[in-house]
């Protein structure tokens, strides 16, 4: 064997083989990646200009027609696919009055999705706005919606307390046959509330629920005077009760008088 052969032949033996193997395998990769970005910013490049083709709108909305959804989301710029501001729809959608939430997703090659959720209204507030299931005001048309729905009233920050204060004493007062149709929160955190029977409740500032079940207590122990109404109970006292009485027929009278 000549000796540079001999000599190469013995460096080679002492290399550590599995080391060499690993940079080489992980030079071998770095170069891949390298290529692969190279590749990926040509073919961006290329692609640039990708039009959106198709616009889906998708969590059936009750309140909002997909029409209007559409208007509001070419308001944006969609000319092109991978610079669409998928912020700038959600800000779009979620301006629509009965939006509540808005996601957006693109799909490859040429679609987008957007998903709406909207309010679920519960009551009117403040006779001019809408309250959602999570204590939310909203604005919007309310022309569609039951004039069955409960009236809250408070003020500003209060629609949540004024909110859970309502199913809890509707709630109670269901179980013995009332049904709670109003609720109002004074300036000076007073409480009152109207039956669907006619009758007002006033609460005052403490113990409302405690308040409420001595009215259920004593209701059936009222004595009615003839042709009397309950009017408004006064529950503000820390025992005991006043009561108001209306006369509807009294009033019938006085009013055909006069005609």
């Amino acid at each position: 064997m000549r000796p540079h052969i001999k000599k190469a032949f013995t460096i080679l033996k002492g290399l550590n083989w599995p080391s060499v193997l690993g940079v080489s395998f992980f030079f071998g990769v770095v170069l891949m990646l390298v290529h692969s970005v190279y590749w990926v910013s040509d073919w961006l490049v290329e692609h640039r200009d990708a039009q959106i083709k198709t616009l889906t709108v998708l969590g059936d909305p009750l309140y909002t027609d997909e029409a209007e959804i559409v208007a509001a989301i070419k308001k944006t710029d969609l000319s092109s696919f991978f610079q669409l501001n998928v912020k700038a729809v959600q800000a779009a959608v979620k301006g629509l009055p009965w939006v509540a939430s808005v996601s957006v997703r693109k799909q490859w090659p040429d679609t987008i999705q957007v998903y709406v959720v909207e309010h679920k209204p519960v009551a009117y507030w403040n006779s001019d706005s809408l309250l959602n299931v999570n204590g939310t005001i909203f604005q919007a048309d309310s022309n569609r919606l039951s004039a069955d729905l409960p009236q809250l009233y408070g003020p500003e920050g209060s629609e949540v307390e004024a909110w859970e204060t309502f199913l809890q004493l509707k709630e109670m007062l269901a179980v013995n046959s009332f049904e709670l149709t109003s609720l109002a929160l004074s300036e000076r955190f007073a409480w009152q509330l109207w039956l669907k029977n006619g009758i007002k409740l006033n609460l005052g500032r403490e113990e409302k629920a405690k308040r409420v079940q001595r009215f259920i207590d004593v209701y059936p122990l009222l004595e009615r005077p003839d042709g009397a109404l309950l009017d408004v109970i006064d529950l503000r006292y820390d025992t005991g009760l006043a009561v108001s009485w209306r006369y509807p027929q009294v009033l019938e009278k006085k009013d055909k008088s006069k005609a």
